[in-house]
Formats: C-alpha cells, structure tokens, sequence
C-alpha cells in the first residue's frame, strides 16, 4: 500500500489493475489494527472461477495470513456494494467492519438486493459504512462497461 494512501484507495488502485486485466474493476483490502493484512482484485476471468470475486480472495488471503478461522477484528474495505455470495462470506468470517464506495443496485445485497444482513437467518452483520470512494468507484464502473458495449 502506498504510503499515506487510505485502504479505500489502495482498493481503488487494486479496481484498475482488474479493468486493465479485462476483470470488472473491484478491489477489496482488508486492514487489522490499522496494518493491511490482504489486498485483492476480481480474478474471476484471470482464474477461470466464478467465486474469485476480489471480496472472497481477500478475505481467504487475509485468514491466511492470521493463521485464523475469523476476521472478527478485521475492516473490509471494497470499491463495490458486495454480491449476495460475498455478503455471505464477510458474514461467516465476522468481518467487524464493512466500508464499500459504489452501490450495486442490480448485484448488490448490503443495501439493494436481498439485504443479506438484514435477514433474521444472517448469523452475523458487521457495521456497515457505504458511499466511501463512491464517485470514483462508480465512474471507472462506468467507463469499464460503456468500453465493453
């Protein structure tokens, strides 16, 4: 991570290394106790896996490098509302914190979508913080998909 760069930005930057791999532009960074523990990028084409989402490679980085089963102390941050599959996944790890830029209204599940904290069968539901980086996160989004038309 650059120095003095936010983890928002430091996802950001990882969001243009996967637009410039041919990936949806998302990057994910995951910070504890203020030091970055996993930085990730889409790498679903990259892998040839549908499940490579730049949250799930982080969060699977990040429980390596912790030698853990949980990120309970863990901040996720990532430049797109997360998937339902990913939803999921930040809440089987007990990530305490979620910070995401750009909302997702057709694949997000946070605040659109099936709100997959909200529903009484979600076992766990981190603080969520929304709109961080969002204009730049919602732009690169943009100009990716209107490149791809």
């Amino acid at each position: 991570m650059k120095q003095n760069a936010s983890p928002m930005d430091h996802a950001l930057a990882l969001a243009e290394q996967a637009a410039n791999a041919g990936e949806v532009p998302v990057g994910a960074v995951i910070m504890r106790n203020g030091e970055l523990v996993a930085a990730e990028r889409n790498r679903m084409r990259e892998l040839g896996d549908p499940t490579a989402h730049a949250e799930l490679m982080a969060i699977r980085a990040a429980l390596a490098a912790v030698g853990a089963q949980r990120l309970a102390d863990c901040d996720l941050y990532v430049t797109l509302e997360p998937c339902t599959m990913c939803a999921g996944a930040i809440a089987h790890a007990k990530i305490r914190r979620l910070y995401y830029a750009a909302d997702d209204p057709k694949g997000g599940a946070v605040e659109s979508g099936v709100r997959f904290f909200a529903q009484p069968t979600c076992h766990h539901a981190p603080e969520v913080i929304a709109g961080l980086g969002e204009r730049r996160a919602a732009d690169m989004l943009k100009a990716f998909f209107v490149a791809r038309r």
